[in-house]
């Protein structure tokens, strides 16, 4: 007897979930390999308003100065080992021996001028907290409508950013340049531009 098909009972196929990404627009930087994209699609312009991870976006981007941001994004979790999760109590108290030790860990970036950096950041981090606090300085110097309206996808700093990286200085940060801060507002979501919504 010949084998019916149409007798055979059909698996039935729930349709794929849709990717939310699939027809986002990513800049170039952000298509070069899954890592990027990744971060890109599921973190780059999320609204960033909790101390520590502020903390820990801006040391990033210190580290990053000067080289690729996708260097720095696969040794993130040795830097989050590094750096005690990037709490700024524990980094405030860091000493000459953890910077000697940081220098011998071959997992983060070996800069011991950023290591440094971090550490001093870490205690202006802890003393802004009499005055509102790392967050609330940080988005003080959101972009006005106006200016948002006008943002430019190829600009790499702003009067904002420039102001905010004068003001970080005062306070006794470093590595923390007009240009360096105009990353940070893109990538903690203070360009509405670019901002994406925050994750519930």
């Amino acid at each position: 007897m010949d084998h019916d098909p149409t007798s055979q009972p059909r698996l039935s196929r729930a349709p794929a979930a849709p990717d939310p990404h699939a027809d986002a627009v990513r800049p170039a930087w952000a298509a070069r390999d899954p890592l990027l994209r990744a971060y890109f699609d599921e973190e780059w312009g999320v609204p960033v308003r909790e101390e520590r991870a502020l903390f820990e976006a801006l040391s990033l981007e210190a580290f990053q100065t000067g080289l690729a941001w996708s260097t720095v994004l696969r040794k993130r979790e040795a830097f989050r080992a590094a750096f005690a999760g990037f709490d700024p109590d524990a980094v405030a108290a860091f000493t000459e021996a953890d910077v000697e030790r940081l220098l011998q860990d071959a997992g983060i970036v070996r800069s011991a001028a950023k290591i440094r950096a971090t550490i001093g950041n870490a205690a202006a981090t802890v003393a802004l907290r009499a005055e509102g606090g790392l967050v609330d300085l940080v988005w003080s110097f959101e972009p006005s409508p106006e200016a948002a309206a006008a943002h430019d996808p190829a600009a790499t700093r702003s009067p904002e950013s420039t102001a905010l990286a004068a003001e970080l200085k005062r306070r006794g940060f470093a590595f923390v340049g007009p240009t360096t801060m105009y990353a940070l507002m893109e990538a903690i979501g203070m360009i509405a531009a670019v901002r994406k919504p925050a994750r519930g």
